[in-house]
């Protein structure tokens, strides 16, 4: 009785480019990627583009010799174009890169390597500690913006990450199967940075190279909008993700200012033993039991996140047991 060879699993990759009026760059970058992993399956998302990005991606991918699709979103932002990657396409490993160029498609197999090392949820690609950032970005504000999300992110999540907002990324299954997209716009980066922290996802980041957009390609991003949109996301995410910490805050500058109201009514009582300033008084207390209900208010919601995160869990459990049993078979 002869027994037959196992087979060595090969896991799925899939490369994510979304695109918006990316014509410019959008062979290149397709031809770049499939250079680099022949096997993968390459996805365009095209996100509602005015140029030929569409044509011009449907053509590579019918002359190179891979699987994939061009998947058209109509709702414009990055985070709404990943979300329709997400929901369509299955993979073990997603490889997300912007299509402008900025990244270095060679450097993909060091991002990909944790990851089939089962060493990380997610990888990104890392363009601050080589210096590559400052040293090519030429909007000041940018880099600004850039710095202040990373404290704020290391501050109130404990983490020690240097490059939040890196659109070069890796991850597993089992992390986009359990992530929900639930942000439209560039603040997609951050709210997966985020969500990773939340979810004690395993992350690691790769020193990578970053270039500025090529001649004849235009950048998207808006300095003062996006940076609001992303400083707002991270304030959104605290009232869902940390409640306490958020509610909890509110609740002391509401005391503390109840306090200071009530600074002239103590007064009164320790001078006169009389209170003169009544209209204080009344503002004070309301303002103190105000207080109260916002700190009461962010112990329930805490506990009811601490809920969400069993379940969370019991989820991704069950699908790192329904990944190893397709991989067995």
């Amino acid at each position: 009785m002869t027994t037959q060879p196992v087979r060595e699993y090969q896991p799925r990759i899939a490369i994510v480019l979304p695109a918006y009026n990316e014509a410019a760059t959008i062979v290149e970058i397709m031809k770049a990627f499939h250079r680099e992993l022949p096997g993968a399956s390459l996805y365009v998302v095209n996100n509602n583009s005015k140029d030929d990005t569409q044509a011009l991606a449907e053509q590579t991918l019918a002359q190179l010799p891979c699987e994939g699709a061009v998947i058209f979103e109509k709702r414009q932002g990055k985070g709404n174009a990943l979300r329709r990657a997400f929901l369509e396409i299955d993979a073990d490993i997603y490889v997300l890169a912007d299509a402008d160029l900025t990244y270095p498609a060679e450097r993909v197999h060091d991002l990909i390597a944790p990851i089939m090392a089962g060493r990380a949820d997610m990888v990104v690609g890392d363009r601050h500690s080589g210096g590559h950032y400052a040293k090519e970005n030429d909007r000041p504000l940018h880099g600004f913006g850039n710095s202040l999300v990373q404290g704020m992110v290391n501050r109130f999540f404990g983490a020690s990450l240097t490059d939040i907002m890196s659109g070069y990324r890796v991850f597993n299954r089992a992390f986009v199967k359990s992530y929900p997209i639930l942000v439209e716009g560039f603040q997609i980066e951050t709210d997966m940075t985020l969500h990773a922290l939340h979810q004690r996802c395993r992350i690691v980041e790769v020193p990578v190279e970053y270039k500025d957009r090529p001649a004849g390609s235009v950048s998207k991003l808006q300095t003062l909008p996006d940076g609001a949109r992303v400083i707002f996301a991270i304030a959104q995410i605290l009232r869902y993700y940390r409640p306490l910490l958020f509610f909890g805050t509110l609740g002391i500058l509401f005391a503390i200012a109840s306090l200071v109201i009530a600074l002239p009514v103590f007064d009164d009582w320790l001078r006169y033993r009389y209170i003169h300033h009544v209209p204080l008084a009344i503002l004070a207390s309301a303002i103190g039991v105000a207080a109260m209900m916002i700190t009461g208010v962010g112990l329930i919601l805490d506990t009811v996140v601490h809920q969400q995160r069993m379940e969370a869990e019991r989820f991704l459990l069950q699908q790192t047991e329904t990944d190893r049993a397709r991989r067995i078979r």
